[in-house]
This record gives structure tokens, sequence and C-alpha cells, in this order.
């Protein structure tokens, strides 16, 4: 399959997983001209109601995703947990942005871990957890803290377990399932920061602002930019997650997590982690850019030019987490906010729901 291949407006653009963000994909790629086929196993997707085309089938359906793959020109994915062989079988018919390392990477935090510090960037020491043993081992190495992860499938909080002194470690193997994990140092970070990301067929980068970023339950709940942190801090967080993408070679939008960690030194960013995807920090870019992120991805994807990653205002990010999209017809009175919802059939707590944009001008 041509990895340079450049799709033009008429053409489909098949996207693995129907939740929001496939959604919002769509949405983007209906505006460029482009028709969209989403692929998901749940037939309450809400990414259904606005693409051209779905499939309701298991990712692991050989069937439906050959012809999933011949009705499309290229496929993209919203989230990283895509089976690694359901990537590899659509590769090898139809150019997948990003690429199929990119999911290698980023669903194995060992993996991860390992490619960043190969790529140069800076991160939090860690440790390779294959038993209780090498759990208590571990935690006396780094002081008797940590946070504790399983290596796949964790997200908003799941799959880990804070170490604060060394009798937090007893089962804590067991507790987590007994299956491969790493330790992180514990880092006192003043806060959590990300970046946004692309990355074009011709190595071209295009970084968004910093966003600061606060989390309640483990879950994302507000993204502000500016984030307060100096330039040399925007300059140093952009000038790291262009090394990421670019030792990736990487093609299509990225969110890259940080902690801002704030000494008499000044400011110094560690990586925690990456989702090769669009993000939800940002969100915010749909409308205080001109260029958002999800036109960003699918501008990538298609073998496009990028877009301006440039801010031409100010903006939070409030994230509607269950019940809290009750409240949308008050959001709509507010004079400098644009609402979003996902359209999704079912309210449950700690599902987001929906997202609103506060702006303000750029100052």
């Amino acid at each position: 399959m041509n990895a340079k291949t450049r799709l033009s407006p008429g053409d489909t653009i098949g996207i693995l997983g129907g939740g929001q963000l496939g959604r919002m994909l769509a949405q983007s790629a209906a505006s460029l001209g482009l028709k969209t086929h989403i692929f998901c196993p749940d037939p309450n997707s809400p990414a259904f109601d606005v693409s051209a085309t779905f499939t309701v089938a298991p990712y692991e359906d050989i069937d439906a995703l050959d012809r999933f793959a011949s009705s499309v020109d290229a496929v993209t994915y919203e989230f990283e947990n895509v089976p690694g062989p359901t990537a590899a079988h659509l590769d090898a018919k139809v150019p997948v942005r990003p690429g199929v390392r990119a999911l290698e990477v980023s669903q194995d935090r060992l993996f991860e871990k390992q490619f960043l510090s190969g790529a140069g960037v800076a991160i939090a020491d860690f440790a390779d957890i294959a038993s209780q043993q090498d759990l208590d081992e571990a935690v006396a190495r780094f002081g008797g803290k940590g946070v504790l992860k399983t290596r796949r499938f964790g997200y908003d909080g799941k799959g880990q377990q804070m170490i604060r002194k060394p009798e937090d470690t007893d089962g804590a193997f067991e507790k987590l399932g007994a299956v491969p994990m790493v330790l992180e140092a514990l880092i006192p970070f003043e806060c959590e920061v990300s970046v946004i990301v692309s990355r074009d067929l011709d190595g071209g980068i295009a970084c968004y602002d910093v966003a600061r970023n606060h989390h309640e339950n483990h879950i994302l709940k507000t993204s502000t930019v500016p984030a307060g942190v100096s330039q040399a801090t925007l300059d140093a967080a952009r000038a790291m997650a262009g090394k990421i993408v670019a030792g990736l070679d990487y093609i299509g939008v990225m969110g890259v997590e940080m902690f801002l960690v704030r000494k008499e030194a000044g400011e110094r960013l560690l990586v925690n982690e990456i989702a090769p995807r669009v993000h939800n920090s940002g969100h915010w870019t749909q409308d205080a850019c001109l260029t958002s992120q999800f036109d960003q991805h699918i501008r990538a994807v298609a073998g496009w030019p990028l877009g301006s990653a440039e801010r031409h205002s100010d903006a939070v990010m409030e994230n509607l987490i269950g019940f809290d999209a009750d409240s949308w017809h008050e959001v709509l009175k507010e004079p400098a906010a644009r609402l979003h919802l996902y359209g999704k059939a079912e309210t449950r707590e700690g599902r987001k729901m929906g997202h609103v944009n506060r702006i303000s001008l750029k100052s």
C-alpha cells in the first residue's frame, strides 16, 4: 500500500471507533468534503449519526474488516486500544494513519516509556514490574513512593494504584490482577499540562498552545489556555512533542500529557504519556483556533497540508460528565460559551456526555 497516498474531496476515511471522538472527526471530515465510514461493535455508537456509512461488527471480524477496507481510501482510529492484529490486517490493504507502530508503543506503558527515553524527552524514573518482589524492590529504590500501573488497558485512573508509603505495596500486585506493570516514581508536580501536536505526510509539524489540565475523580474536568507557563516552557513542550511524532514517523494528531515541575531553578516538563489520536484536552481548539484538532487530524490522514495551529482566543474547556449535561439549557444562555453534545442515548455517572468551550479574546 502506498504510504504517500493522498485523498481527494469525495473520498472516504474509515474510522475505527464510534464514540465522541469519532463523531467529531466525522463532522470535520464532512466540512472538508470527505466522507466517513465508522467501524464499531457498539450498535449505539454516537458517531453513526453523522457518518455516511457505518459497520457494526467486532474488531476481530476479518470478513467485515475486508469489506470495510474495500470501501475506504484511508483508515484512522479514535482510541488507542484498537487490537494490534486489526490494525495490521487493515494496513496491508489501505493506509492506516497514524501507523501500527504508534499503537504498539502507546498500548503498553513499558514500551511507551522505553520509546520516550530513546526519543530524548524527559520522563519520570520507572521500573518494569513482573512480581510482588519486583514491586517491593522498586518502591525501596524510589524512596517508598510511586504510582503502580498495569502496562495495558488503563485510562481515566483505571488500572493503577498510588504508593505513598512502603506498606501500600502489600498485596498491590495481586490487587491489580498480577499482570505486567510499571512503577513510576512519584513526581511533586505543580500541575498537569498537555500539548496537541500534528504531523503530515511530508514530515511537517504543527503544535498547539499548552493547556493546563484539571482532573476530578481521575477524569479530565477542565483544560485552560493559556496555561500560565513561561515562553521557554511552551517552546520546550512543543519541541518535545515534535521529537515524539518524528520518532514514530507519525501521521495525524497526538495528545502529549506532561507534568509541570516548578523549582527555584525554573520550570521543567516531564512527559507522562502519549495518546495517538485526537485528545480530550484539545477540544478547546474547536472554538479558539481557525483549525481545530479534528480538522487537523483529517487533513493529515487525507495527506493534505496542515492548517494553522495558532490560537485566536483564550479558552476554558469544561467536560460535561454524567448528569452535568443536564445543564445544557443554561449553557446555551451564556454569550461566550459554545456547547458540544455527543448524542449519547444514556446518561451515566462518570460518562463524558459533552463539553463546553468558554471563549474570551486573546490578551
